[in-house]
């Protein structure tokens, strides 16, 4: 299998990445109160050394009182926090790799299975996570103001650690994407609508804010998704036109690449045509893409709560995709989990040596 176009440089304002493989974002919640520790820093640091191009850190939440659901999910505010991602920074260019972190807002959460709660109750567009599923308030225009400020605060503190860039997590039922379905924001204000063009206004406003705070230079990010976590076949954009009405706002306003996640990303999108979700944004927007979705693995990630076992697969269709000009990069996810030196062993075509993937491997940090 020739994998050398997974191998070219990509260079983009402040990313100069040596290869076209991401590590996609994925929450592990081992940093105890948000202050991620040595060996979150010594976890980031192996998967540079292993030869991934860009890393992208966990969902790291803002400083907004209750934008975690999880206590110990990292911050990316706070002395102590900010201190330990200095170190992740550090010792991830020190290994050779580019890094920017996932800033978040997890929006309308369920409660924690220990029983722990923010300080203030959970805040989305509305008090709903999802139809029937209420747990905490509608935001006010002042709660709205003070989040777009955070996101843009936490991203000129990334750019003042010293990261590559910043990927906005607007995907999966957190925060952002509660803005743009409509089962969640049923807003009769400025912030709601009855278009998803209409409901793209919060994001516009949180990607302006960030804009503004690193600057045109800056390489900016945006994960997103058009399936719910418990609706693979959800679409948010039910067709090319109305992706188009979701995506150019958020292009106009300052994204220079579009993370699109899917469940598998040899998946078509739209009827007629077999490109998946990042072809599609590249298409529309003409901005770059970021692909994932169950590269190199027989299941899916989800399936991997349920128990689900997975074996290495071939890379032969992300290839072709690739060398088609589809998307521009690809994010892998499990994998890297169990196996850092995953890319590595692409590079040197040791497929005998591929890993596979089990549950077990979220239970702790390798």
């Amino acid at each position: 299998m020739n994998t050398d176009s997974l191998f070219r440089p990509f260079n983009l304002k402040t990313l100069n990445i040596k290869n076209r493989i991401v590590m996609a974002p994925m929450t592990r919640s081992f940093s105890p109160h948000g202050v991620p520790t040595t060996n979150v820093a010594e976890y980031y640091a192996k998967r540079a050394a292993g030869e991934v191009g860009l890393i992208l850190s966990e969902g790291t939440v803002i400083n907004r009182p209750s934008s975690s659901a999880d206590p110990n999910i990292p911050h990316f505010y706070g002395e102590k926090a900010l201190a330990g991602w200095q170190k992740v920074i550090n010792d991830v260019h020190a290994k050779g790799s580019q890094m920017g972190p996932q800033i978040w807002h997890q929006g309308i959460s369920a409660n924690h299975a220990s029983g722990w709660l923010p300080s203030t109750p959970f805040e989305g567009p509305s008090s709903f996570n999802s139809p029937g599923f209420e747990n905490g308030v509608a935001m006010t225009d002042a709660a709205i103001a003070d989040t777009i400020a955070a996101f843009g605060q936490a991203a000129a503190d990334a750019k003042a650690l010293g990261f590559d860039t910043v990927e906005i997590h607007g995907a999966h039922q957190y925060l952002i994407d509660q803005f743009f379905w409509d089962a969640t924001n049923n807003r009769t204000d400025i912030w709601g609508g009855k278009t998803l063009a209409e409901r793209t206004r919060f994001v516009v406003e949180v990607i302006k804010e960030v804009r503004k705070r690193v600057g045109e230079d800056f390489a900016l990010i945006i994960r997103l998704s058009q399936f719910k976590p418990a609706a693979y076949d959800f679409k948010l954009a039910k067709n090319e036109h109305e992706m188009e009405q979701w995506l150019t706002p958020m292009a106009d306003a300052g994204i220079d690449i579009f993370h699109c996640s899917q469940r598998r990303f040899w998946e078509p999108e739209f009827e007629g045509s077999d490109l998946n979700f990042a072809g599609w944004a590249k298409k529309i927007t003409g901005k770059a893409t970021i692909s994932v979705g169950s590269v190199g693995l027989d299941g899916d990630f989800f399936g991997a709560f349920a128990g689900q076992s997975s074996q290495p697969s071939s890379l032969d269709e992300l290839v072709r995709r690739m060398d088609r000009g589809d998307f521009d990069l690809i994010a892998v996810g499990r994998v890297l989990l169990s196996d850092p030196q995953w890319v590595e062993k692409i590079k040197n075509n040791h497929l005998d040596q591929l890993k596979g993937f089990s549950k077990e491997a979220l239970a702790e940090l390798v």
